[in-house]
């Protein structure tokens, strides 16, 4: 299938008009998946890096890409997109080193499935559970070490690494594990179901 995603598999090449719906409805997919939430302390588990990686291993690299900058634009210009509500706030919270990991993680899971990598269960939740881990570098440099440098001042800000490690870690790891899981087979199911189609 070459450099075939699910979208391509699916819908063809589209028109600019139609990649335009695309990245809205993904975006907006991604916006309703962040406010299913479970409450936690200072980073909410939320729905919302599942839904990043399906509409990267679904749409491919570059409109997976146009879709985080379309979601995070949307946040920026107020609209309440992010986990629990928040809109540009967030971009000076706690959470705002994620957000930008979450534009890398959707762009490669996309260059994944585009280079094949991302087709059986296995490799696919490999691909998931490797980008899950990787959106915790740029998670995690913004409190320890960024924030503090453009002035902010929390009690979330330039603590030591335990601190991080109880808050903005451990508590999430099995449900990342367990997302990425739900995304391989959710990607998988759909490239078995085209084939049968076929």
């Amino acid at each position: 299938m070459g450099r075939d995603t699910l979208l391509t598999a699916t819908l063809g090449s589209q028109t600019l008009l139609k990649k335009a719906m695309l990245v809205l409805a993904g975006s907006i997919f991604i916006a309703v998946a962040a406010q299913i939430t479970v409450p936690m302390w200072p980073v909410p588990v939320t729905l919302q890096t599942l839904a990043i990686l399906l509409v990267g291993f679904t749409f491919g690299s570059r409109l997976a890409l146009a879709t985080m900058l379309a979601y995070l634009a949307q946040g920026a210009a107020g609209l309440p997109v992010f986990a629990g509500g928040l809109n540009f706030v967030a971009f000076a919270g706690p959470t705002a080193g994620f957000l930008l990991g979450f534009v890398a993680m959707a762009w490669a899971a996309g260059l994944a499935a585009e280079r094949g990598i991302a087709r059986g269960v296995v490799s696919t939740a490999l691909v998931a559970l490797a980008l899950s881990a990787m959106i915790y570098l740029p998670g995690l440099a913004w409190p320890m070490a960024l924030a503090g440098g453009f002035g902010l001042e929390a009690g979330w800000v330039a603590q030591d690494a335990g601190y991080y490690w109880t808050w903005f870690v451990a508590p999430f790891l099995v449900g990342d594990a367990l997302k990425a899981v739900i995304a391989a087979l959710v990607v998988t199911g759909a490239w078995a179901a085209l084939r049968k189609r076929a």
